[in-house]
């Protein structure tokens, strides 16, 4: 039996106009009215994913930053995994010395040092103001800062990021994923979904095989292959396919809702 659902955000539950349409809403509702715990497993903040849920009724727990922080309906942090200092300076080193275009993900909100680059790159989908800053170093340095996430684009004309990826995997501890073709995204090495996931049954005291995952990109990989029931998006990645044991339709066709549908419908 189905307790808990995992699901992600972007190609997964959002629809192509950076929603939760009501057919996804609905189903979620439904899911929760039978005492299943739905939770929100997602690359972004809690600021950011917040307002999407809210706009659609929703109320749930969170996975934010792919795993660094697992986050209650009301926004407490009970698990938290920043990058460490040392770790997260060296990493800032690479991308600088590679001339490559990143911002930083932390406790205190969205930072970037290049407004021209990233203003272009992301204004489509950022929901959180960027805040600009001379050097990274000086939001390293603040004892009251914990930077989650490290967020690379690739930009017109780069290298490919896989060169990139290898550095850093060889140069650090950090693990390193895509939620896109054009992006990285570097975490603490336990800031995974599925480790934070298991994390999450095992508070509730839910075995892995009554929890279902659903997800269409890299990132969530390691949650496919966490869970008992597993959905890859039919838009998503071949390699969510190849590990998930469930395929759910697209995003814009409310894939999440009927696969949660589906479920509920075993039970």
């Amino acid at each position: 039996m189905i307790k808990i659902i995992a699901s992600d955000m972007d190609g997964t539950l959002l629809n192509n106009e950076n929603s939760i349409s009501e057919g996804n809403a609905n189903a979620i509702k439904k899911a929760q009215a039978m005492g299943v715990t739905f939770v929100v497993a997602t690359g972004r903040s809690y600021d950011e994913v917040k307002p999407l849920i809210d706009a659609a009724g929703i109320n749930a727990p969170m996975i934010n930053f792919n795993g660094g922080a697992t986050t209650t309906e009301t926004g407490t942090q009970i698990h938290r995994f920043p990058i460490l200092k040392d770790e997260a300076k060296k990493v800032i080193k690479l991308l600088k010395d590679e001339h490559v275009f990143f911002k930083i993900m932390t406790s205190d909100g969205v930072y970037s040092d290049n407004p021209l680059k990233y203003d272009e790159a992301v204004v489509k989908l950022q929901l959180q103001p960027i805040h600009y800053v001379d050097s990274y170093n000086d939001i390293i340095d603040n004892a009251e800062i914990d930077l989650f996430k490290v967020l690379i684009r690739k930009t017109d004309g780069a290298d490919d990021l896989s060169v990139i990826k290898n550095k850093i995997e060889e140069n650090t501890t950090l693990v390193v994923t895509s939620s896109g073709d054009n992006n990285l995204e570097v975490n603490h090495s336990n800031a995974q979904k599925g480790i934070a996931l298991k994390r999450f049954a095992d508070d509730l005291g839910i075995p892995m095989s009554d929890v279902m995952a659903i997800g269409d990109n890299l990132n969530d990989i390691s949650m496919l292959k966490a869970a008992g029931v597993s959905y890859a998006m039919e838009n998503g990645h071949q390699e969510n396919k190849d590990v998930s044991n469930h395929r759910a339709k697209t995003n814009v066709e409310d894939g999440v809702g009927l696969a949660i549908l589906e479920q509920l419908s075993q039970e």
